[in-house]
């Protein structure tokens, strides 16, 4: 299992959301983030997910 980081920002850049969680994989860590995102309602925030290799799973400007 790698550990994969999720954050949310406003539009000023203040987080709204900063954490991480376990995945198998970069693809079960994009469901995984799509998900936490969907349920705290930041979907259309900017947002990213970044695995711990420095790749960028999930990108919304």
């Amino acid at each position: 299992m790698d550990t994969y980081k999720l954050t949310a920002f406003k539009s000023d850049g203040e987080k709204l959301l900063d954490e991480s969680f376990q995945a198998e994989n970069d693809e079960d860590a994009k469901k995984i983030g799509t998900k936490r995102l969907s349920e705290k309602e930041l979907l259309d925030s900017t947002h990213r997910c970044t695995s711990p290799r420095g790749k960028l799973i999930l990108f919304h400007p």
